[in-house]
């Protein structure tokens, strides 16, 4: 039983349990005699062995597997009657001694989440956003898919800014060196990361046929063989392509799955309006956690803000690697739906991503060395405070979900799952896949999902404050709706 709860802090308690001898004592005797009854002693049939015999051939192993058993038993006992929830393993403080005839005393220490005491979330003020989709929303996202739809044809005319221009090597020369057939092998087959950023000037107006030559340092990114070396390289322009642009009519409105051109532009100003909003929800959403968070002074347990911290080096490790998620497929409309795999937490700085288990996480340094110029320091500040400010933010909205009864069926994720497996176009099983092998389990999606549900409950209950007002054109989250 619960002898007493020690406060080290508001995430750590220590636990002092004890389990009386009579509770130990009868549980040994029940499984001395149910061993027996089992038992293959020579000179006996089966259950008429004595029981001292038994105990004697058995007990150690007895009182082990009974210690087994009652331990976890009175320790989740003691953890309900405490009121706590537990975040981590609970920890021993020291060995502990038994002895039959005699009681078991733990010392147990456990992390634990914070209660919050007074959480008050109703008619919080937020921001008005008026927002609105104009012509030119229209007639900008008409541009992008047509030039999505473009189709390259070879020309004889000369370069312009916008073509694909091939190149053949001709000559280089590594300034102060002599340079090899093996070099020029090398430069030969690189690609376009050798050209420096001004080479479009220095072919605008070229045919081809025509040569140009220029000068570029090579990085180690580049080779390794080469890197810091300079090179005066020659190059003859191979093939142009220039963009053939199709007209922006009912043929080309056809093509993307629409009757008309008029339909296509109704669609796509219903897509627009329900981007632009879902963006300004999401910045509401933020205000919302970012005055919970500042009305509820929270310590955070230190293994949640650990796993955090390590999923958010992990994301600017792969941020610097250039990593990029695969793209979202296209709906009907052309449009390119940019939903992500699991709904977006807004926390003021939105949380991205999860901790990601069976990953080898870089550490900080790592991350920060991936950066260049960034200091190892500053960016450990920065990622420990956006660490502690999402799980501060977890911490809240779960005790809100709870207080209000909010759950998650399994259609719900199943729903969740058909959803992402249409923009991934992918099969449900695959995406079901994708998230057992990533975490293990769908308990992060779950999870996604839930904390969302009661981002919107929050916004329900929330006062949308019009002196506020706050336009999505001021509004650095609001760049891209699509």
């Amino acid at each position: 039983m619960l002898q007493a709860v020690e406060d080290i802090s508001s995430t750590k308690k220590r636990l002092r349990i004890e389990i009386p001898s009579d509770v130990i004592e009868k549980e040994i005797e029940n499984s001395l005699e149910k061993l027996r009854q089992k038992a293959k002693i020579p000179g006996f049939r089966p259950g008429r062995a004595p029981i001292n015999l038994i105990e004697k051939r058995f007990g150690k192993e007895v009182e082990a597997e009974v210690l087994d058993k009652i331990i976890p038993e009175h320790l989740s006992s003691a953890i309900r009657e405490a009121d706590i929830k537990p975040v981590t393993i609970p920890v021993l403080d020291e060995k502990f001694s038994f002895k039959r005839n005699n009681p078991v005393n733990l010392s147990i220490t456990i992390e634990v989440l914070p209660k919050i005491e007074n959480l008050n979330y109703e008619n919080i003020n937020v921001k008005d956003i008026p927002f609105s989709v104009d012509d030119s929303d229209i007639e900008d996202t008409l541009k992008r898919l047509q030039d999505q739809k473009a189709v390259l044809e070879v020309s004889d005319k000369e370069v312009q800014m916008d073509d694909l221009v091939t190149f053949e090597y001709v000559d280089s020369e590594i300034i102060g060196e002599e340079i090899g057939p093996s070099v020029k092998e090398l430069i030969s087959g690189m690609g376009n990361e050798i050209f420096p950023h001004d080479i479009m000037e220095k072919v605008l107006g070229k045919k081809k046929g025509d040569t140009i030559e220029f000068t570029t340092t090579f990085s180690k990114e580049i080779s390794k063989e080469l890197a810091g070396k300079t090179a005066n390289i020659k190059l003859k322009i191979n093939e142009i392509k220039k963009k053939s642009l199709p007209a922006i009519d009912d043929e080309f409105a056809k093509d993307l799955g629409f009757e008309n051109l008029p339909e296509l532009k109704e669609k796509m100003r219903e897509k627009i309006y329900r981007a632009k909003k879902e963006q300004v929800q999401k910045i509401q959403k933020a205000e919302i956690i970012n005055m919970l968070i500042e009305n509820n002074k929270l310590e955070v347990p230190e293994t949640l803000l650990n796993r955090e911290l390590e999923s958010l080096i992990l994301q600017e490790s792969l941020s610097d690697e250039g990593y990029k998620p695969a793209p979202a497929s296209e709906e009907r409309s052309g449009m390119q739906d940019t939903t992500p795999l699991t709904p977006p937490l807004p926390r003021g700085e939105f949380k991205e991503g999860h901790h990601e288990s069976g990953i080898m996480h870089p550490t900080l340094e790592e991350a920060g060395s991936l950066k260049g110029e960034k200091d190892v320091e500053d960016l450990q500040a920065k990622l420990k405070q956006k660490a502690f400010r999402n799980v501060q933010a977890s911490i809240i909205i779960d005790a809100i979900g709870q207080k209000e009864g909010i759950s998650i069926t399994d259609q719900e994720v199943n729903d969740q799952i058909s959803l992402i497996a249409q923009r991934l176009s992918a099969t449900p099983e695959a995406v079901k896949n994708f998230y057992k092998y990533k975490e293990g389990s769908l308990e992060g999606l779950r999870h996604s999902i839930f904390e969302e549900k009661v981002m919107d409950m929050l916004l329900s209950k929330a006062t949308i404050n019009k002196k506020l007002n706050l336009t999505t054109e001021n509004t650095e989250e609001n760049k891209n709706y699509l």
